[in-house]
């Protein structure tokens, strides 16, 4: 036998799967046509629940290269199969990028053709020269929005990518930066689609028929269809009043949750847009006619981006909001042009959207205003459109969640197999037994499948549902929002929450506590005041007045906190040049600070005729030429500045303090240096290093604008340390002090400073007085060194204090977290973004017992902190997460239960998102979920014990060939069961969080016995009561004219009513029914009493309220 063709797509993304191919075959469509018409159409809906199975039913085998349908499965540990139709496209070549007029050039992996000087020709006229005759067939389908293309090259589909992949810097500059013309764009078109995130609303037809085209519906058709035939019509006709109420309620909320995603992603979604053509031609056109490659101009009063562009020309200040929940306007600079500087080719580097972030203009962020000199335009080349952007994957995220793992729902899959097979064993009990009595064989078909509808509940569904409706009613109260309902329960089980640190657990706003100067090889006194005559014109003063990326919207300060708090610490006044100036003037400096007349030596001049020139002479401005925003990748920023009348240019620098100290001269660095920055850092203090150098008089103001930042960045000049204080928020400590004595597991992810982070976990009590910290100090594989880590006690940092330490020195439990062990307890690991990818990567044996223990995680990138929740999750743990958006989007999404405490559009992506600023609304979502999950639980085992209760009636009542009337199973289903479920799931969750766990599953050893005794218990009961009113005196055995149930009435009718008399063909009038009927009804009132468990999870049923 063939091996199939199977191939990997989006290989390392989160939606990474694998692909099959398929080919129709026409005796396989007819065969599964007859067995549609055999079914009476049940088999169609069979095969579109089972797309695996559709494929193989009316496919054969194909390699993916001949297929006309592909078969695809996620790989994760869901693995989800979806299908999908090939499409073939006719267009004038086989690539967006191909250059026309060279088809013999090979094309790169990323699908760009790259001529022989390796790089990217594009022209007009070439695509003129191709007529139509010379068309290509391309394939292609399209999989939850993105299009995959065959690709010759890789044997494989690939999703198409723009120009965000494969493209040097110096690339981008040389062969982009000019435009292309409306053919080639048109061309491109055809491959990359229409530049719009649609996400389209469905009518309300076909929201419905995907709707009732759900298992659950279909089932409730069945069973209402087989009721009927056994006259069951009041019955029939409350389940169709029910389900109809279930659906309507459904469609309003997904046509909703639809509608409001619509609205929020068609805002601004097409927009007008200049684009430069390769003649230096401007065009205005739609922003959904935009393709890679071209070049758009950024208008300067603002715009919402309508793609993802690189800016290659000029500067912007944008609100980056929607994608990362910060509001604080970040800068954007041209991309560095390499070929531009001497050593460029050495230094040019790949162009990526994640390294160049600082240059990249992302779609839906807000370009709030430009600068730009010499008259040039500010342009940027775009890079990805549609859902290939930034904006797209967040929308894909929420279009196409990632399925939820959890134990519940798993275990109630296995529930509902387990009442299948109970429900197997009551039908073929009613065939034998109709069978032995002579039973015509169409009542025993009704009653035989009448035990199936009655096994597995139809409204079970619905039932499960309304403890987490009325869980999120109570958190909308409490100003928690959620975007996905189903993980309300597992919060419920969470047992360790990561926690940001600046703007989570410590206030968003930074106070300046004072300033450290250095003076050569010792630091001065510290001060808390710069605004002195004496400092005025220090390079101190100098480099936090410039070394920022602050601007001016609407004539008010605006950037980031902590830059601000440092300018404004200064005193320093900022003036912006205007429009005008900067195409007026050549060189004209972009930005000037300058220091109030107050702050300046005061030297009266000789005469009078001397004070227009005194006046001159003490001007003190300082022009900032360029800038570097700051990187958290490399965790510094770098400004080149002039001060009025010097020659030389000045570089400012600040940063990290271990950054910023490598990066100087030794002998500039204080040599108590690290013991100064410990002691600040262990205080909880945030510290920022200053450093300076002064320029070559050579380099001028045009060649500082090509030059690298490397350049810049070395033999600086150490000045000082400014030291700011970040205050833990009021309601932090008691907070965490609720989790800790719930047994709730809380871990530190910061991008701050190591000893910083541990201070603030030490006073926010995430670690106690008494515990002991070992920070972990990896370092990777250097001139032929093997990786290695350096162990240390956080309170004894020093070299002579560090030791080696392995796991036999420090017991680690692996088992998980119910270790008693007291050793283990008093110690917690820390460790930095380097070192946690360095041990990843080398020491992959000690990642599970680090994560275990670890509770700070300082200088965490954002793709690091993902990271650490998906270790964190495979060592069995639920994990939460609580950040305020900026930086955490990607690890809000991937933890179980992800909480935004910001409102801004990307928190859209996060499960949950909190009105309250703090952290106070972890404790509530986790009580909350506790309560939804125990509700769950209880309203699960009640209608299993409502089925199995309903079942033994049934079959006892089949025994003697009887069974329950119409009114009876209305009477038990809406007055009974509908209202214990509705009014069991509004408990409302306990005061305060226990210690104690709830169970995570069905299938645990309490909830088992506890089912099986209530089972035995009600079978025992029913059986008893079904023999004993056999015994009875006045028992009398039903046939079809008696009235055993109304002797009364029968003994005082005359003749003349004879002829009226219905007759009791169903045998549901007598004394059986009647026995079992009543012990029934009050078994479902005491079994819902006895699961509908309170305290320590929920609060008492009486305490209910709608």
């Amino acid at each position: 036998m063939e091996k199939q063709d199977v191939r990997i797509i989006r290989k390392g993304e989160e939606d990474e799967m694998e692909i099959y191919g398929y080919k129709l075959c026409r005796w396989k469509l007819t065969l599964v046509g007859i067995g549609v018409i055999l079914t009476g159409g049940f088999l169609v809906l069979l095969l579109y629940w089972m797309p695996e199975w559709c494929v193989k039913a009316t496919c054969s085998s194909s390699s993916l290269k001949d297929c006309n349908v592909v078969l695809l499965r996620t790989t994760d540990e869901f693995k989800i199969w979806s299908r999908a139709k090939v499409r073939i496209q006719l267009v004038p070549g086989r690539k967006p990028f191909e250059n026309m007029n060279f088809k013999e050039n090979k094309a790169a992996t990323n699908g760009h053709i790259i001529p022989a000087d390796g790089l990217f020709e594009m022209n007009g006229t070439h695509f003129k020269s191709c007529s139509e005759d010379e068309t290509v067939e391309v394939r292609y389908f399209t999989h939850h929005s993105l299009k995959y293309y065959w690709n010759d090259e890789i044997q494989n589909f690939d999703d198409l990518k723009g120009l965000e992949v494969g493209v040097f810097c110096s690339v981008v500059h040389t062969r982009h930066s000019k435009g292309i013309n409306k053919k080639t764009q048109d061309y491109r078109r055809l491959f990359f689609g229409v530049n719009e995130i649609d996400v389209k609303v469905p009518s309300s037809f076909k929201l419905l028929v995907k709707e009732v085209l759900n298992p659950f519906y279909i089932f409730q058709l069945f069973s209402v269809i087989l009721w009927s035939t056994e006259q069951y019509y009041y019955y029939s006709g409350a389940i169709v009043v029910m389900s109809a109420v279930s659906i309507v309620s459904s469609l309003y909320t997904i046509k909703k949750q639809y509608t409001t995603l619509h609205d929020m992603v068609a805002a601004h979604s097409v927009v007008k847009v200049s684009v430069c053509r390769d003649r230096d031609e401007v065009e205005a056109v739609l922003s959904t006619d935009l393709v890679p490659g071209d070049v758009i101009v950024i208008p300067a009063n603002g715009i919402i981006m309508p793609c993802d562009a690189v800016l290659i020309s000029g500067t912007c200040i944008v609100n980056e909001s929607m994608l990362t929940g910060e509001s604080v306007p970040v800068t954007k600079t041209n991309l560095p042009n390499p070929t531009r500087n001497p050593d460029g080719v050495e230094n040019d580097a790949v162009y990526s959207p994640d390294e160049h972030k600082r240059h990249t203009l992302f779609c839906g962020t807000n370009v709030i205003q430009t600068r730009f000199y010499s008259g040039e335009l500010v342009k940027a080349v775009v890079i990805r459109t549609g859902f290939s952007t930034s904006k797209g994957q967040l929308v894909r995220s929420i279009l196409y969640p990632r399925p939820t793992d959890f134990k519940l729902y798993r275990d109630a899959y296995l529930f509902l197999l387990c009442l299948v097979l109970v429900a197997a064993v009551g039908f073929i009990y009613t065939i034998v037994n109709s069978i032995l009595n002579k039973v015509p064989a169409g009542t025993i078909i009704v009653e035989s499948l009448d035990i199936i509808t009655i096994t597995v509940p139809p409204a079970l569904p619905a039932a499960m549902t309304a403890g987490i409706v009325y869980a999120q009613r109570r958190l909308k109260k409490i100003g928690i929002f959620c975007i996905s309902p189903q993980r309300i329960n597992i919060c419920g089980q969470l047992n360790l929450v990561c926690f940001d640190k600046t703007g989570t657990l410590t206030e968003d706003g930074l106070d300046l506590w004072g300033v450290h100067i250095a003076d050569g090889t010792s630091f001065l006194l510290p001060t808390d005041n710069v605004c002195t005559e004496s400092l005025v014109k220090s390079q101190f003063v100098a480099c936090m007045a410039t070394c920022h990326s602050l601007t001016k919207i609407e004539g008010e300060l605006s950037g980031d906190p902590l830059d601000l708090k440092m300018f404004e610490a200064t005193g320093w006044i900022l003036e912006e040049a205007t429009e005008e100036e900067t195409t007026l003037h050549n060189q004209m400096m972009p930005t000037v600070v300058r220091p109030p007349t107050q702050f300046l030596p005061k030297h009266q001049p000789a005469t009078n005729q001397d004070m227009e020139l005194y006046e001159l002479t003490t001007r003190y401005e300082i022009g900032i030429v360029r800038q570097f925003p700051f990187s958290s990748a490399l965790q510094r920023m770098v400004v080149v500045a002039r001060i009025l009348g010097e020659k030389k240019m000045e570089v400012y620098l600040k940063g990290a303090p271990e950054v910023v100290a490598s990066l100087c001269k030794k002998e500039t660095v204080p040599s108590d240096f690290s013991e100064v920055l410990e002691d600040y850092t262990r205080q909880g203090f945030r510290v920022i290093a200053l450093a300076h150098r002064k320029l070559e008089s050579k380099l001028s103001w045009h060649k500082v604008q090509s030059v690298s930042r490397d350049v810049l960045e070395k033999n600086l000049n150490f000045l000082g340390l400014v030291i700011l204080q970040n205050k833990l928020k009021e309601e932090t400590p008691a907070v965490l002090e609720e989790l800790r004595k719930a047994n709730i597991r809380t871990v530190m992810v910061t991008g701050d400073n190591m000893l910083t982070a541990i201070s603030v976990a030490r006073d926010c009590g995430m670690i106690l007085p008494q515990d002991k910290v070992i920070v972990a100090d990896a370092v990777p594989p250097k001139d032929g060194h093997v990786a290695r880590i350096n162990w240390q006690y956080a309170d004894k940092p020093t070299s002579s204090d560090s030791f080696d330490i392995n796991a036999e020195h420090v017991q680690i439990n692996m088992e998980g977290m119910n270790s008693r062990n007291l050793q283990t307890e008093h110690y917690h690991f820390a460790m930095n973004g380097k070192s946690f990818s360095v041990i990843t990567e080398h020491f992959l044996d000690l990642v599970p017992k680090l994560v275990l223990h670890g509770t700070v995680f300082a200088r965490m990138a954002p793709d690091q902190k993902t990271q650490l929740v998906e270790e964190l999750e495979n060592v069995d743990y639920y994990v939460g997460m609580c950040g305020d958006g900026a930086n955490d989007c990607s690890a809000l999404k991937r933890a179980h239960s992800g909480i935004s405490l910001s409102e801004l559009e990307a928190s859209v992506a996060s499960p949950f998102t909190s009105k309250t600023p703090n952290i106070s609304c972890v404790p509530n979502l986790i009580r909350e979920g506790r309560a939804a999950l125990i509700t769950s639980f209880c309203v699960f085992k009640f209608m299993a014990l409502y089925s199995i209760i309903q079942y033994v009636t049934v079959t006892l009542l089949y025994s003697i060939l009887s069974n329950m009337g119409d009114f009876q199973f209305l009477f038990i289903d809406t007055a009974i069961i509908l209202v214990v479920v509705f009014t069991m799931s509004l408990n409302p969750a306990w005061k305060e969080l226990v210690s104690q766990k709830p169970p995570s599953g069905l299938i645990s050893g309490p909830l088992m016995f506890s089912v099986l005794s209530q089972i035995l218990i009600c079978i025992a009961f029913q059986a008893l009561a079904f023999i004993w009113v056999k015994q009875q005196l006045w028992y009398e055995v039903w046939t079809p004219d008696s009235d055993a149930c109304n002797k009364s009435a029968a003994v005082n009718s005359n003749s003349s009513h004879l002829g009226n008399v219905t007759h009791d063909e169903h045998n549901i009038v007598n004394y059986e029914n009647t026995t079992l009927f009543f012990i029934s009804c009050f078994q479902y009132l005491i079994v819902a009493i006895v699961f509908s468990k309170g305290k320590p999870y929920r609060q008492p049923c009486y305490k209910n309220c709608m």
